[in-house]
């Protein structure tokens, strides 16, 4: 091994324990660049590990010269390269598994300063296009794993919007419900206090009547109507079920009836799902109101769009 030699590898780039191992097992620069383009993925404890038992090939028969010539070099009968010294065959005999080497005596001339300039600069752009193909290849894993990222992030928001609007469902149809119940209470109450009334009203009557010696003059059952031939008065709000809205959006009209009991909140939803729309308010024209989502808890009855009102939505 001569310093020059590894210096033009440590020069490359190479670290200096891969470059003096290159240029031992080989004996010069163009069989070390060989060596080192070959091992190149190796750690220097692979390249170690099995080198106990490889210091000779005993396939390779060496050749004896002809009398009185001196062997000057090894040739490979495979491939009719020719090798400086037995470091060098016995590299290339493990590289490519040739097995059929043979001593000549020509002498391979070392390489000119241009030949090993050129020699250099290719394995330069052998390992420049292999460290490229690698960056291409890092980024393309790095894109793809950015989509995978993004597509499972937006699946995971998705999810949560979806269990989001659920729980505003549940929670605006359990509040309609207490509304409702406590109404019923209220009604119940009232009715109450008010046969009640009747009740004492009735009894004192009685015994008024009783008192005076009088008979207590027979009274029309409560709820019942006087039958007349007027006219009929007209349907209040408050008895129907069901209410027919027709909606002003961005994309068009659109005419659709809700019971009476659903909440402004649920009509939202419905824009959300069918339409695709994110709604903010509904604004009524006549007469004039804006309900915004502090109403949307309220029921299209309590909120006097029954029976029938026109809104637009933003």
């Amino acid at each position: 091994m001569t310093s020059s030699d590894l210096e033009v590898l440590l020069d490359m780039g190479f670290e200096k324990s891969r470059a003096e191992l290159a240029v031992k097992r080989t004996g010069g620069v163009q069989g070390a660049i060989e060596w080192l383009e070959e091992n190149q993925d190796k750690t220097i404890e692979e390249i170690m590990a099995p080198a106990a038992g490889n210091e000779t090939d005993p396939s390779i028969e060496p050749v004896a010269p002809a009398a009185g010539e001196e062997a000057r070099s090894l040739v490979c009968h495979e491939c009719g390269k020719k090798f400086k010294s037995k470091e060098q065959a016995e590299f290339h005999a493990q590289k490519t598994q040739h097995v059929d080497f043979a001593e000549s005596t020509e002498e391979i001339a070392p390489l000119s300063a241009e030949e090993k300039k050129a020699r250099l600069e290719e394995l330069r752009q052998k390992l420049a296009e292999k460290r490229a193909g690698t960056s291409a290849q890092d980024k393309a894993d790095q894109k793809r794993n950015e989509e995978i990222r993004r597509k499972s992030t937006k699946h995971t928001q998705d999810i949560k919007e979806d269990l989001k609007k659920k729980e505003q469902l549940k929670e605006a149809a359990a509040k309609r419900r207490e509304k409702q119940e406590e109404i019923a209470a209220k009604k119940r109450i009232k009715a109450k206090i008010t046969a009640d009334k009747e009740e004492r009203r009735q009894r004192t009557e009685k015994e008024k009547a009783e008192r005076e010696g009088r008979a207590l003059a027979v009274e029309p059952m409560a709820g019942q109507i006087p039958t007349n031939s007027g006219p009929v008065a007209s349907k209040p709000a408050s008895a129907y079920t069901e209410a027919r809205l027709r909606l002003q959006t961005p994309g068009g009209n659109i005419q659709k009836s809700f019971p009476a009991e659903t909440t402004l909140f649920e009509v939202a939803s419905v824009l959300s799902q069918e339409a695709e729309i994110e709604v903010q308010s509904f604004t009524q024209n006549f007469p004039k109101k804006v309900f915004d989502a502090v109403d949307f808890g309220a029921t299209l009855k309590e909120l006097g769009l029954v029976p029938s009102a026109s809104l637009i939505v933003r």
